[in-house]
């Protein structure tokens, strides 16, 4: 469902084109695009060297701490087309107590949770909600497991565009009522996240609806990169040594690794880059076999299971980016069980205070495992992201209750 507009760029932009990330085709940008003519996902490419005359790191110091504040270097050329709820740039917390049961120097956490909607996925739905926005889409349909479906919805609302979202019948309860609430049209599927996909698929062929599913447009990367670039401004142009990050489809992990390269370009950092590790469940750990057999593409994991369901992900359409990362990179995959993933975010929750989503969870309980197994030093300054609040995930009731009319006693308290 599309209409066509004429429209005028009304700020600087810099986009010159789309990329195949397969075969390196060249695709229009301002055209209305999904995957490559070879079914892989297209990247964005701007003409950096102007791009770097218009932005420096000095002029960027003095913008609003938010995400649009990186506008040279995102997609939506007309201001008017810039949909945002707050995209506030999100702190970087230190774990110092878990860090010294182990020894380390520097362990720190990204809280993604205190972005819009309460999640990481609002990086990467706002710039694809704006961006259809601006090709003209006037309905847009995808699948979630949660926190990406509660993004597009808000997003989509806020842009005047309709949200039809499929989620598996088990997604958490809090996530699905606020997809609602927020105005979509939202189904239960019984089924993983890949089934709900394929209806999408489907319902786009017969509906004409835009499929807005990871991926499968070219601009929640570039939404998902500003984390990249907030990070290496945040830590003074200095990229930690390690990061940890929980892959599902892996959009985030992508969109930073290319962000580490257009800032090289722009020569705001230098040639070295973090070591990439790709964090995902033991019930659910497609990349993590693929890296362990050699492979370049992930085949299908069956029997998907995790309580991380962000990372409930059989099989993602950029496996070859995310692994090619991690392989530039000297990195490694890592899948962890979920018995560690639920100690770790009591651990991070009791011990230093900040409560983890599962996902993030996953991050610290692969970091635990990866320092025990000599995989990373003590000294690396390690990055972990927590890709939401940990407000919308339940949690086990550990109160106890008093009676005001009887007798208490204080010392037992």
């Amino acid at each position: 469902m599309l209409h066509n507009d004429n429209l005028t760029i009304d700020r600087p932009t810099f986009v010159t084109h789309l990329e195949c990330s397969m075969s390196g085709e060249r695709y229009e940008a301002d055209t209305l695009q999904g995957l490559s003519r070879v079914g892989r996902p297209l990247l964005v490419r701007y003409d950096l060297e102007a791009a770097g005359k218009a932005l420096t790191r000095e002029a960027l110091a003095r913008r609003p701490a938010d995400l649009w504040r990186y506008r040279e270097l995102l997609p939506v050329r007309h201001t008017r087309n810039i949909v945002s709820l707050g995209e506030a740039a999100t702190p970087i917390v230190p774990l110092d107590k878990i860090a010294g049961q182990h020894g380390a120097a520097n362990l720190w956490v990204k809280d993604e949770g205190r972005l819009p909607t309460g999640s990481f996925k609002a990086r990467g739905l706002v710039m694809a909600i704006a961006m259809a926005k601006e090709l003209g889409v006037t309905t847009i349909a995808m699948p979630t497991n949660g926190n990406a479906g509660a993004a597009a919805a808000a997003y989509a609302s806020r842009a005047g565009i309709e949200s039809v979202i499929f989620c598996p019948a088990d997604t958490p309860e809090i996530n699905v009522r606020e997809i609602a609430a927020q105005g979509a049209r939202v189904y239960r599927v019984n089924g993983l996240i890949d089934d709900c996909g394929k209806l999408v698929g489907r319902g786009a062929k017969e509906r004409g609806w835009f499929d807005l599913s990871t991926l499968k447009e070219p601009y929640r990367i570039e939404g998902k990169k500003t984390m990249g670039l907030e990070l290496a401004e945040q830590l003074g142009w200095q990229l930690p040594d390690v990061i940890f990050y929980p892959t599902g489809g892996g959009t985030g992990l992508i969109g930073m690794w290319k962000a580490f390269a257009e800032m090289e370009a722009l020569g705001w950092i230098g040639p070295e880059r973090p070591r990439m590790v790709a964090v995902q469940a033991e019930g659910c750990a497609p990349m993590v076999r693929a890296w362990e057999q050699r492979e370049r593409h992930a085949t299908r994991w069956e029997g998907a299971h995790t309580v991380a369901m962000g990372i409930r992900v059989p099989q993602a359409v950029g496996d070859f980016l995310i692994l090619d990362a991690v392989r530039a990179s000297n990195g490694f995959a890592m899948a962890v069980g979920d018995a560690a993933i639920i100690q770790a975010v009591d651990d991070a929750a009791r011990q230093d205070g900040l409560l983890l989503c599962p996902e993030g969870g996953a991050t610290l309980a692969a970091w635990r495992e990866a320092m025990g197994r000599g995989l990373i030093s003590p000294d690396d300054r390690a990055l972990l992201f927590n890709c939401a609040t940990g407000l919308k995930y339940p949690m086990t009731d550990q109160s106890r209750t008093l009676d005001k009319d009887g007798e208490i006693d204080f010392s037992q308290l």
